[in-house]
């Protein structure tokens, strides 16, 4: 390093000597200096100090003002080598460069007759484009002079006059420059014009020399559904109809070379074996401007394999006769074209690098205006197919542009789910015009198909890696449940046979399309159907394709799986075989390693290892995990093999085995959970037994499990290790031996005091699980240590520690409540009152915190406060705590919290409310609750909140619970006009729990009704004389609306309506005899004649 630095001081002060010797006005030896600086800081990668750069600069430009135009290109040159990474020690000297009247700006206008000075004048600008870590970049307005200069430049066509290799580096250059400012300069495109302009040009160098295509682009694009303006010289136009597949059988005649032009590379003899050759690619070129009307057969076409391995029907010998060769170059040209072709490729590699950028920099529901520009759509019969990134992916003789092509389609996709959401073909639209669903439909398939040929034709392993990524892109986002069945199953017959490649990657990302194919929109009947069929996977050791004949797409609804096998599957397999992909990932994951199978590739040194790459064995550990998420009844049983394969990775000594290990047992404990939840859906006979569950996890405790949850230098694991130990079967717990139910909670108990706030969070979440099961909730000193350690984790300085610690908080109060109404005064009595008003404390300190926590906090807080016996607000010490604690509900309620936070509030304050040890309608904050709960019952924007309001405001069991007469009469009124308001809202998506809140409020008048008393009647009679009509048409509705459950979670039967009705009514009558005759009429008869009309409507009279 001391020599180095001595070296670059000997460098710059050579330079800076040579500079100080050379006058301008020698002309010639100034253009050598040039040469010098150019050449000796790019080879020495020399780091220029800032004075040094400084006088070189102002050496060059000076050169550059005074100097004859023939010495500007040597000038130039220097400029580019020292500005290069040092933009930001630059920028006094940018007012001469970029400025109005720049020397940069005048070099690269559009007017420049010299292209070798434009370029090179393009290239320093390009160099001061570039972004340097930690340094401040360009401002605005430079910025924006260089993005001009380079889109002009992109948008310019090449003139007679001007060398192809030339014009092609003042592209590259241009391309680089706009990168930069888009990586460096972290520039955002809003504009539809220069977003349109930008694109334009990207499409327009993207297929920059691409043999056997040339198109037009107009200077922008714009956001459309259909392609604005695709537009191919008429001299190249393709044929788009081979007379191979016409629909109506005539054959037409074959132009002499008309299809030379779709090959990659120069063809050799069509007589020989096309395996990922010239004709075989040209053939798949062919291939994609096939107007076949049916979308399903054209798919089903690319089942296409390599010659010699199976003959396939006449489509194939088609597309050979149909290839055969006559290339615009022959394999004998010179060096010259070689060259020109390889800086083209650069071009295109460059506005895809760019492009690449560009997505990062669009909103994604901006760059999805211009999808149709980029992604392919089925062509219309007789017209081309337009040109699309996939244009590139399947013609492009370069590997590496093709892979450049396939990341920016992977780009688009990732993240397109929404987007796509609105695809639909599942139903034949015969209609006039095409709807947008049926366009994005048409599409998905199309990009399914045109990815399936790419697939096929690829000879490199990096960009055929690029294809099963971007394969695993468009099915993770696809909607495959709203189109027509089929296109999975054509990916998944094509993908098995790289499972067996040669190339790791290759191998690794082909398993990550299997894992995208399980999980997504799980579960899926055609991917069940897949799941099903017996393990003839048509692998074969070379890792080529073997060709399936596809069946029907109807042939995945039916339930036999045979019907779904391809025909050359062995005979006798049935559906009882072990899952093939199952068997595959844990081949992988278990096996020793065939040599068949071997790698040479040496980025991988695990190679050396007896098992298969850690990659692939990582991979098949994520497969088989979403495999179990997704379809666990498959996997189920193989409930006890899977869970020793946990037990196996838990075991090895690579931590991230190891971690994949512990998520498949979280996968199926998981599974198990679901199926026994109340509202599973699955049969209890076809559950996995509790007692085959009790093996799998004496198993685990018996195993490697413990160990896992103490291995302290891998955090990452310990919290997936906890998380596993969290999805046990509540049953199944109960059934273990005491010392393994007591190994668990001693784990999870230690595991709350790690340092690291992952595992605490993950221990504190699974102690809240805990909490509740049967056979732990009734001890209490179990519960008291559970308390100790989740209140500890409340005050965590980790928001997300304290976030499931408040969750675990919750559990655990509403285990009180679950254990009073159970066990009754007994473990009331031996709980701690110590540890019950810490709770109430750190409760109420909780609700003031972040809305994650805050939400549990006031859950916590309304369970505890509706646990107090009267000894304990009876107690001094309790007294403040409980004044502050209902001051924190009251205060949630009315806050500008999140609804979910505000809706447990109003549940927390009607646990409150039936706690009869509570002075309900004496204390102060009786007031100030019920008002908090009739102002939010009335205008909240969020129907939930409103439903949990007056939910809470039906609760007190007594009249003196709703305090004095005013009081009473103001909830009253509340609830009226919360009724009249039930069906206003801004959000349309509030609108479906309108009826649940009309059910609720009118609960709430009726059990107000039957506890009225009599100073409560004046204000009663003057509502129902105002709003009589409404209140009455709401209460009908009420009593027709039957059994329903609205969102309290209350089943109110039509008996039990009827019966509050006229529980209100006999309580009225009571009342108003006491009073004089004419009181009678307004409340009593009232309600009366809506039960009278709710009889005659459903035909019922009274006895």
């Amino acid at each position: 390093v001391f020599f180095f630095c001595f070296l670059f001081q000997d460098v710059c002060a050579l330079l800076v000597q040579a500079c100080q010797l050379v006058h301008l006005d020698q002309e010639h030896l100034v253009s050598k200096v040039c040469q010098l600086i150019h050449h000796s800081l790019n080879r020495f990668q020399v780091m220029v100090d800032e004075q040094n750069l400084n006088f070189l600069l102002s050496y060059c430009i000076s050169a550059l003002k005074q100097c004859s135009s023939w010495t500007h290109v040597e000038i130039l040159q220097a400029l580019a080598a020292l500005v290069y990474n040092n933009g930001p020690k630059c920028q006094k000297h940018l007012p001469d460069l970029l400025g109005q009247a720049g020397l940069l700006v005048q070099f690269s206008d559009s007017a420049q007759p010299d292209v070798e000075l434009r370029r090179a004048a393009v290239r320093s600008m390009a160099n001061l484009c570039l972004s340097v870590p930690g340094q401040p970049y360009l401002d605005e307005s430079y910025r924006s002079v260089c993005f001009q200069t380079f889109l002009s430049v992109l948008q310019s066509s090449k003139t007679s006059d001007v060398d192809d290799i030339t014009f092609c580096m003042l592209l590259q250059n241009a391309l680089k420059g706009i990168q930069s400012l888009l990586n460096g300069g972290k520039m955002k495109l809003m504009q539809t014009d220069q977003i349109g302009s930008l694109l334009a040009v990207l499409k327009k160098c993207m297929f920059h020399g691409l043999p056997g295509l040339s198109i037009e682009m107009p200077t922008a694009l714009y956001p459309a559904l259909l392609p604005q303006y695709d537009k191919r010289s008429p001299v190249k136009q393709e044929q788009s109809e081979p007379a191979a597949f016409k629909q109506t059988g005539s054959k037409g005649k074959q132009k002499k070379g008309e299809f030379a032009e779709e090959g990659r590379e120069e063809s050799g003899d069509a007589g020989h074996e096309p395996v990922l050759g010239a004709d075989m690619l040209k053939c798949l070129g062919d291939v994609q401007n096939s107007p076949c009307s049916d979308p399903q057969t054209r798919a089903s076409d690319v089942a296409c394999v390599p010659a010699g391995k199976d003959p396939l029907s006449s489509h194939y010998t088609n597309w050979k006769r149909i290839s055969s060769s006559e290339s615009e170059y022959s394999d004998a040209e010179g060096g010259i074209q070689s060259k020109m072709r390889s800086y083209q490729a650069n071009v295109r590699q460059g506005a895809l690098a760019c492009f690449l950028s560009a997505i990062k920099s669009i909103e994604k529901r901006v760059l999805y205006g211009y999808w149709s520009a980029f992604v392919p759509d089925a062509p219309g019969i007789g017209s081309p197919q337009s040109v699309s990134l996939m244009t590139i992916a399947l013609k492009d003789p370069s590997p590496k542009t093709r892979a450049c092509a396939l990341q920016v389609l992977s780009a688009i996709l990732e993240g397109s789910k929404q987007f796509l959401s609105v695809a639909e073909d599942a139903n034949d639209h015969k209609r006039a015009f095409t709807p947008f669903s049926v366009t994005i439909a048409s599409s998905i398939r199309e990009l399914h198909r045109c990815l399936l040929l790419a697939l096929v034709a690829e000879s490199s392993s990096q960009t055929l890696t690029q294809i099963i990524k971007c394969l695993a892109n468009l099915v993770s986002n696809a909607p495959y449940s709203r189109l027509k069945p089929g296109l999975l199953t054509r990916v998944w017959n094509q993908i098995k046979p790289y499972i067996s490649h040669k190339d790791v990657n290759v191998r690794v990302s082909s398993l990550t399309l299997l894992g995208a194919i399980v999980s997504v929109q799980a579960p899926l009947p055609e991917v069940q159907l897949l799941l099903q069929q017996p393990s003839s996977s048509g692998l074969n050791s070379s890792g080529s394709a073997t060709p399936h004949r596809f069946n029907s797409s109807e042939q995945w609804r039916k339930a036999l799986p045979s019907e779904g096998e391809p025909p050359d599957n062995a005979a006798g397999c049935t559906s009882s075989e072990p899952c093939w992909l199952l068997r595959l990932c844990v081949s992988i994951i278990i096996l020793p390693r065939e040599d068949s199978c071997s790698d040479s590739d040496a980025n991988f040194p695990a190679f050396s290892s007896v098992y298969e790459p850690c990659p692939l064995r990582l991979e098949s550990l994520q497969v088989l995990a979403l495999l179990v998420k997704g379809y666990f009844s498959m996997a189920q049983s193989y409930f006890l093999e899977l869970g020793e394969v946990a037990c196996r990775c838990m075991e090895e000594m690579d931590p991230s085995i190891q971690l994949h290990g512990a998520k498949l047992l979280e996968e199926l404990g998981t599974g198990v959970l679901q199926q026994y939840k109340p509202d599973s859906a699955v049969a209890p006979d076809q559950r996995v037994p509790v007692s085959v569950v009790v093996t799998f996890w004496t198993m685990m405790l018996n195993g490697p499990l413990p160990g896992t949850l103490q291995n302290s230098p891998h955090a990452t694991l310990q919290t997936s290790a906890c998380d596993a130990l969290s999805s046990i079967l509540p049953e199944a717990f109960s059934n273990l031996q005491n010392e393994q139910q007591i190994l668990c909670v001693t784990l999870l108990l230690g595991l709350n005091h790690s340092e690291n706030p992952l595992v605490k969070a993950a221990a504190a979440r699974a102690l809240g699980v805990y909490i509740l099961f049967s056979c732990l909730r009734q001890d209490v000193m179990f519960v008291a240590d559970t308390a100790n350690a989740i209140l500890n984790s409340l005050h965590d300085k980790s928001p997300n520690v304290r976030a499931k610690a408040a969750w675990s908080l919750g559990n655990l109060t509403d285990t009180l409540i679950i254990n009073m109404e159970t066990m009754g005064q007994s473990f009331q009595e031996e709980f701690s009152d110590l540890l019950l008003l810490k709770m109430l404390r750190s409760a109420t300190e909780a609700s003031k915190d972040r809305d994650k926590v805050k939400s549990n906090a006031v859950r916590a807080l309304g369970n505890v406060l509706h646990f107090l016996q009267p000894c304990h607000i009876a107690n001094p010490r309790f007294r403040e705590a409980i004044e502050e604690s209902l001051q924190a509900l009251i205060s949630t309620v009315q806050s500008e919290a999140t609804m979910k936070v505000r809706w447990n509030a109003c549940y927390a304050l009607g646990n409150v409310f039936k706690n009869p040890a509570l002075p309900l309608g004496e204390a102060p904050w009786t007031t100030q609750a019920y008002s908090a709960l009739s102002s939010v019952v009335k205008s909240c924007k969020n129907f939930k909140v409103r439903i949990k309001s007056a939910m809470a405001l039906s609760i007190p069991s007594k009249r003196e619970c709703y305090g004095s007469t005013e009081q009473f009469c103001q909830i009253w009124s509340a609830l009226v006009v919360a009724l009249q308001k039930s069906e206003d809202t801004e959000d349309f998506l509030e609108f479906k729990y309108s009826a649940s809140l009309r059910t609720q409020i009118c609960q709430a008048l009726l059990h107000l009704l039957s506890l009225a008393k009599s100073t409560d009647l004046p204000v009663l009679r003057e509502t129902i004389a105002e709003n009589g009509d409404a209140i009455g048409s709401h209460v009908l509705q009420y009593l027709k609306a039957g059994v329903e459950e609205n969102e309290a979670g209350v089943h109110t039967d039509l008996c039990e309506r009827e019966r509050a009705l006229k529980g209100a009514i006999e309580h009225l009558r009571g009342i108003e005899k006491q009073q004089e005759g004419k009181a009678r009429v307004r409340v009593a008869l009232y309600l009366e004649g809506v039960l009278a009309n709710h009889a005659k409507a459903t035909g019922l009279t009274e006895a």
